[in-house]
C-alpha cells in the first residue's frame, strides 16, 4: 500500500487550519488566527479545486445509516465527480496552500490533532489511482461500512443548570426578541452558514467559544465561587462542555449548547 502524505489530504488540510484557528483563538493570538483564517478563505474559496475536492470529502464524511446500495451508488458517483477535477491545479493549490501555512503560520499546524484523520486517509487512497485492486475494494468497503453504520449515540451533556435550560427553551418559544443578542448573533451566522459550507461559521464559533471560556475561567475566581462547592463543580462542567465543542462536528447539537452556556453568561453576570 502506497504512503499516505497527509499534507496531500484536502480535507486534512482543512481540518487542521480549522484547529489552527481555534488554538490561537484560545491563546488570543489575533495575528496569527487572521493569517489561517485568510489562508483558508483563499485556499477554499468557491470554485477553486480545493473546495470541490473537500465537498467530495464531505460528502463520504457527512452521511452515515444509509441504504448499502445507496451507500454504494454515493460512492461511485463521488468517485465519478472526483475524476472530473483537475489534479495538475489541485497539485498546484495544495502546494500554495501548503507553501502558506509553513511561511506564515508554521509547519507544526500539520501536527494538529484530526480526530477523524484514519477515516480521511482511507478516502485520499480510494480518491487516488495508485492503489492495487484488491487494497482499493478493501478501502471501498471500509467507506461503504461508514456510510451504512448508525450514527453514535451521543450521551446527553449534563445540564449546565435545570433553570437555565427552563429559562432559554420559554424564552426561545416565547418569541426571537426575547433573545440575548450574542444568542441572536449566533443563530445569525449559523443560518448565513450555509450559503458557504459552514466556513465563517467555524471561524465565529471559535471566537465565541474562546469568548465563553474567559467569563467560565473569570467567574472560577470569584469568591462566592470558591466557597460553594456546586457553583465550582458546574463551572468546570461547562469549561469541559466548551473544550468539547472545539472537537465536534458542528451542527444543532453543538449550537445547542452553546446558547445554553450564553443564557448561562447572562446568569453570572448579573
Amino acid at each position: 500500500m502506497a504512503k499516505h502524505n497527509k499534507k496531500r489530504n484536502t480535507a486534512f488540510i482543512y481540518e487542521a487550519l480549522v484547529r489552527e484557528i481555534v488554538k490561537q483563538s484560545v491563546a488570543k493570538n489575533n495575528d496569527k488566527r487572521n493569517i489561517a483564517i485568510q489562508i483558508m478563505k483563499e485556499a477554499f474559496a468557491p470554485k477553486t479545486q480545493l473546495r470541490k475536492e473537500l465537498d467530495l470529502y464531505k460528502t463520504l464524511m457527512e452521511n452515515n445509516n444509509l441504504q448499502e446500495t445507496i451507500a454504494e451508488k454515493i460512492l461511485v458517483e463521488t468517485k465519478n465527480q472526483h475524476n472530473q477535477i483537475n489534479q495538475e491545479q489541485l497539485f498546484k493549490e495544495q502546494s500554495v496552500a501548503i507553501s502558506k501555512i509553513n511561511k506564515e503560520l508554521s509547519k507544526s499546524v500539520f501536527n494538529n490533532f484530526v480526530p477523524n484523520y484514519k477515516y480521511l486517509a482511507t478516502i485520499s487512497q480510494v480518491f487516488g489511482s495508485t492503489q492495487e485492486p484488491k487494497t482499493k475494494v478493501l478501502l471501498e468497503t471500509q467507506i461503504v461500512e461508514r456510510l451504512t453504520s448508525k450514527p453514535q449515540v451521543i450521551k446527553e451533556e449534563p445540564q449546565v443548570s435545570s433553570l437555565v435550560v427552563k429559562s432559554f427553551t420559554k424564552r426561545f418559544n416565547d418569541s426571537y426578541s426575547t433573545l440575548l443578542e450574542s444568542q441572536k448573533q449566533l443563530l445569525s451566522n449559523y443560518i448565513s452558514s450555509f450559503a458557504d459550507n459552514g466556513l465563517e461559521f467555524n471561524f465565529y464559533l471559535s471566537e465565541e467559544v474562546g469568548r465563553l471560556k474567559d467569563i467560565i475561567i473569570n467567574a472560577q475566581k470569584l469568591d462566592e465561587t470558591q466557597n460553594d462547592k456546586t457553583i465550582k463543580e458546574n463551572l468546570l462542567k461547562v469549561h469541559s462542555i466548551l473544550e468539547d465543542i472545539n472537537k465536534e462536528p458542528v451542527n444543532q447539537a453543538t449550537l445547542y449548547k452553546v446558547l445554553q452556556i450564553q443564557e448561562l453568561e447572562k446568569e453570572i453576570i448579573s
